[in-house]
């Protein structure tokens, strides 16, 4: 498989490492200062780009690689407000777009078991929820994209309107910490005055998230239309 590298800082490095171990090609690497090789004809022969770049650049990025007939795996986080127009682009041009907060076997597991533990949590509602992310001091958005899906699966199944980074009524709090180089920790806790559960994922560094990126984009081969690790993983 050919595969065309969006974004190539550390996140990218690491996705080229696994791609390479497993067989794979890399036809181009796009960072800010060849932005516009994202239009040549290196990147339009890839069988699939992978995409972790900046909240920025990540729309106009995914939607030129799929204007360009290239396939897409998304890891970049923070700008979902444009998601649905990714959606009905990857329809139109009939490819396949993969988008995922988090490519991690062990948090794609860990959102499965957030989605059940917020299942049986619904019939107890004094158990207060919250959320802590803590990533190191070079990650652009917060909350984390991964903290957000958590947030979402919790909401989808309390009377909670909404998640938020300020404590307010009725709603999720989500605590976002930046220190270190920590890869990513995320904890979801639901406590009352007599006791607390927490579950929680802690990566150990970038390897895999990148390994699972590079399974998705191995997924999407001759496949159409919008897809998560969900469906990667069958979760």
């Amino acid at each position: 498989m050919k595969i065309a590298l969006i974004g190539y800082g550390k996140m990218g490095r690491t996705v080229e490492r696994f791609a390479l171990q497993r067989g794979h090609s890399i036809t181009v690497r796009i960072d800010k200062d060849n932005a516009e090789d994202i239009r040549s004809g290196a990147f339009k022969s890839s069988d699939i780009a992978i995409e972790f770049s900046i909240p920025e650049t990540a729309f106009h990025n995914v939607s030129t690689a799929l204007n360009m007939d290239v396939p897409v795996v998304c890891g970049t986080t923070g700008w979902l407000d444009r998601l649905d127009e990714v959606k009905q682009l990857c329809l139109t041009r009939k490819l396949a777009f993969i988008y995922s907060s988090n490519y991690s076997l062990g948090v794609n597991i860990f959102f499965h078991i957030n989605r059940k533990l917020a299942e049986v949590m619904k019939r107890y509602p004094e158990y207060a929820v919250s959320i802590e992310e803590i990533h190191h001091i070079h990650k652009k958005d917060a909350p984390s994209g991964t903290a957000v899906t958590l947030a979402e699966d919790i909401l989808a199944q309390t009377g909670l309107e909404k998640w938020s980074l300020e404590r307010e009524a009725n709603s999720l709090h989500i605590s976002a910490v930046r220190e270190g180089e920590v890869p990513g920790t995320h904890s979801v806790s639901y406590e009352n005055d007599i006791d607390s559960i927490t579950i929680r994922h802690c990566a150990k560094s970038r390897d895999g998230f990148a390994l699972g990126a590079v399974i998705a984009a191995e997924f999407a081969q001759g496949k159409q239309g919008f897809y998560t690790m969900k469906d990667v993983l069958g979760l």
